[in-house]
Parts: structure tokens; sequence; C-alpha cells
């Protein structure tokens, strides 16, 4: 009893070290980029930002007023981002076609400085993140417009399931406590997820994880070794995904060409359940942001994996 008390002790502090040691390394990312975030919204370049991007929104059949969203979400994150929206939008009459189509945008190219500086650690340099993360959202969302536009498809009008009601511009204070509580929720699932990946691998079902996930990581190139973390980042999003990327690239579990493939498939797709949840509040179509930017990440990333000079390599 009391050697088995022993190895369940040694076991949690094993877990809590490697649970610390990922985070700790996730701090030292997230803290300056969240609060270079904070200073550009200050110096109001997120609205000078949508300016700039109001012309491209015609090409994707967007008014151009709706720019200055999709600059909150590359700037900031989500939730600011739908805020936004509802603050812009207003009485504007949408389709479905175009809310999905922004949705789309903002799904693939949201949380640039935070997420940026977390894949930059885990090995992907910032020029590749903002090609693939803001490219890939324009090239995504003008497919989309076009097939929609094409065949006549989601031209009703819009009907939101959801809206906010506004409340007055935070504090600081406000701010940094609620930093706060999402940087120590982050420790919480990155803890949750470091003892499920041990359960699995003592239970023995990560071999079957792997399995039945061989043909799409043959597909898009990876090796299944980058299989968990390929999963969590999917799942619950990139800087979870990331940050066990960081971790098993230091302890030379994964090559630099997995960790990056890992990395491009996670920037177009990643955090399925809870950022599709809050662009279907919107009234968005769930074929075109879910399976759609599913079929498009996997396509885009076994491109990469293949192309003669591509960054990524077998070292």
């Amino acid at each position: 009893m009391r050697k088995s008390i022993y190895h369940l002790s040694d076991g949690l502090y094993s877990v809590l070290k490697d649970a610390l040691r990922v985070y700790m390394t996730l701090l030292k990312i997230l803290i300056p980029a969240l609060l270079i975030v904070k200073g550009l919204e200050w110096l109001g370049i997120v609205g000078g930002l949508g300016a700039v991007l109001a012309p491209l929104m015609s090409l994707l059949g967007l008014p151009e007023q709706l720019g200055v969203v999709w600059a909150a979400a590359l700037f900031t994150n989500l939730y600011t981002a739908i805020a936004v929206f509802f603050q812009v939008a207003g009485d504007m009459p949408l389709s479905v076609e175009q809310v999905t189509v922004l949705g789309a945008l903002m799904l693939v190219g949201h949380s640039i400085p935070v997420e940026g500086a977390v894949a930059k650690r885990a090995g992907a340099p910032w020029w590749a993140t903002i090609v693939l993360r803001v490219g890939g959202a324009l090239l995504f969302a003008w497919l989309l417009h076009c097939f929609y536009s094409t065949f006549g498809l989601l031209q009703a009008p819009v009907e939101l399931i959801w809206q906010p009601s506004f409340s007055s511009e935070p504090t600081l204070s406000g701010w940094a406590v609620a930093q706060l509580e999402t940087l120590a929720l982050i420790f919480v699932i990155i803890f949750a997820l470091i003892v499920l990946l041990k359960l699995l691998q003592k239970l023995g079902l990560e071999r079957w994880i792997h399995l039945v996930l061989r043909p799409l990581l043959k597909l898009l190139g990876i090796g299944r070794s980058a299989a968990n973390v390929t999963v969590i980042g999917f799942t619950l999003g990139l800087s979870y995904g990331a940050g066990l990327l960081i971790r098993d690239v230091q302890n030379g579990v994964l090559s630099k060409r997995d960790s990056t493939l890992a990395l491009c498939f996670l920037g177009l797709c990643h955090s399925v359940i809870e950022d599709t949840l809050l662009i279907l509040m919107l009234g968005a179509d769930i074929a075109g942001i879910l399976w759609a930017r599913l079929l498009f990440a996997v396509i885009v990333t076994a491109i990469i994996a293949r192309w003669p000079k591509a960054v990524v390599n077998n070292n």
C-alpha cells in the first residue's frame, strides 16, 4: 500500500514538473505578446489596419466596413472580433454566405501576435506564420465566396443565434484580472492534458490513436510522434498544441519536419470545438467553417509537405 502511494506521488510530481516546464515556456511567450496586443489597441493600430483591409472585403463579397472586424481578429482574438462585429454590423443586411466567409477569415486569421509568438518558439518563423495564416485566410475565404456565389448557395438573410449586450470599456485593472484568470486556466488545462497523455500511454490507448490517425498523418507528411499534439491543437487550440510541441522538440521526440508540418496544419485548423461554436453563433454555415476548413488545411499541408523547396526538412 505504502509502495503504491509512493509511486502515485512520484508520478504526480513528474506530471506537475512536466506541466510547469511547458507552462513557464508559454508564459515567457504569452505575457509579452498580450502586452504588445494591448499597446496596439491603445495606439489605434487595429482601426488603422481595418481601413487598409477594407478594399479586400469587396473581393470576398463583404461590405468594406467589416475590414475592422477582421483586423480585430488578427490582432486580438475571436471574442473581441465578435464584439466589434456586432457594433459595426448593426442592422446591416448580411447573408449566410457573407457571415460564413467572414467567419472563415476570422477562424484562420486571428490572434497573430500571440499565436505567432508561440509558433515561433515551436519552430515556425514569423514570416511563415503571417503568410500561412493571413494568406491562407484570404485564399480560403475567397474560395468559399466563389463557390457560394457561383452556385447561388447560402444567399438567405442571416439569423443571429446570439447577440451580446454591450457594457462599458473594461478598465486596465479589469483587463489585467481577465488575463491572469486566462493564464491560470491555461496551466490547469496543460496539467490535465499531460495527465491524460500519461494515462493513454499507461493504458496502451495511445497506440490505437496513432493507428487511427496514421492515414491522415501520412497524407499530411507528419510522423506518428506528432499525433498526440496534433489532436490536442486541433481540438483545443494552437497554444496548447504548440506548447506540447515545444516540449517534444526540446526532448528530441519530434523532428523539425514533423513539428513544422504540424504547426502548418494547426495554423489553418485548430480549436475546432470552441472557435467553431463562436462563429456558429453569428449564423455561419457549419459546412463552410468546419468541414471545408478541415479539407483546406489538409490539402495545403499536404502540398507543403511535398513541395520540392518547402521550408521543412528531415533534420
